[in-house]
This record gives structure tokens, sequence and C-alpha cells, in this order.
């Protein structure tokens, strides 16, 4: 019978030694894992702010730009006409009238 206690308690000591190294074992690497997660994302992190910074927003004078290109240009015979009526109207002047023609022409 001392030989059969003696056997189950070398088992228990060295079940418990093995546990206790497994669970430090096991801990410090989650440790280690834990910080390597941690400074990869603080690089991600720092990276996207980076690329945030860099983008600059587009004003709203360039973003109405290209709805106002997207009109159809007038026909320039049809403004010439038009400034020709309201000069025969007497709305414009022959020196504005031929401002505008040649700003229109040019």
């Amino acid at each position: 019978m001392p030989g059969l206690l003696r056997g189950v308690a070398r088992t228990a000591v060295v079940a418990g030694t093995a546990t206790a190294v497994s669970g430090r074992v096991q801990r410090r690497q989650a440790a280690k894992f834990a910080d390597r997660d941690a400074q990869t994302a603080a690089d991600r992190s720092r990276a996207y702010e980076e690329d945030m910074a860099a983008e600059e927003p587009a004003p709203r004078d360039e973003a109405a730009a290209p709805a106002a290109a997207a009109e159809p240009p007038r026909d320039m015979i049809t403004q010439l006409r038009e400034l020709a009526a309201l000069k025969e109207d007497g709305i414009l002047t022959e020196e504005e009238f031929a401002a505008q023609k040649a700003k229109l022409l040019a």
C-alpha cells in the first residue's frame, strides 16, 4: 500500500506542476500577443489618420462647377440677337453693346 500511495502522490505532483507551467506559458503568450495586437492596431490607426489628413476636401465652388459645365452652352447667335434687342430697346448703350459683343466673341 505505501508503494501505491507513493505512486499516486508522485502522479499528483507531476500533474500539478505540468498544469502550473502550462498556465504560466499560456498567460505569457497571451500577454505577448496582446501587446503585438495593440501595436498593430495603433499602427493601422495612425496610418488611417495620416491618409485622411492627406486628403483635402473639395471646395464647394469646385463641386458646383461640374453642374454648371453640364448645362448646354448657349448659342452665340442667340446671345448676339439678345444683346441687339437690348440695345434697340435702349437698355444698353452703344459702348455697353460693343463691350458685351467683344466679350462674347473673344
